[in-house]
């Protein structure tokens, strides 16, 4: 049984998971948009949604907790200085997951994995309907 087990497998074990997250994460700073599969996309947009909370107060150790998340400091200067001042007013909900059409090899689920365009504005807010 698997009662509050959280988190993906990916068919890899911890530090395999572990460097992949952290590469498809740098990728995704890097250059705002990656495609990948659906599980893998599913499994990194939590972790890149934190990186950019903690990037949202640049003291020094939030620095360094983003550099023990991600491989490259120029990846943590990216995050802490661009999109972090990007998503500065919004509350969450940085990135959004795009299915694609299935991969022709192997008929694998792709979806595409993207910064969402930048904050919402001050008095958009969506009201609940009864």
């Amino acid at each position: 049984m698997r009662h509050r087990k959280k988190g993906f497998v990916l068919d890899r074990a911890k530090a395999p998971r572990k460097a992949l997250l952290q590469h498809l994460a740098e990728s995704l700073v890097y250059h705002e948009k990656i495609v990948t599969t659906h599980a893998k996309a599913r499994a990194v947009q939590p972790f890149v949604e934190k990186l950019i909370t903690i990037g949202k107060q640049p003291t020094l150790a939030h620095r360094r907790q983003l550099l023990k998340l991600l491989p490259k400091p120029k990846a943590v200067s990216k995050v802490l200085e661009v999109l972090s001042v990007r998503y500065q007013s919004r509350p969450g909900g940085y990135t959004r997951r795009v299915k694609l059409a299935a991969r022709k090899g192997d008929n694998a689920e792709m979806s595409a994995l993207l910064f969402v365009e930048s904050a919402p504005e001050a008095g958009t807010q969506l009201s609940k309907k009864a």
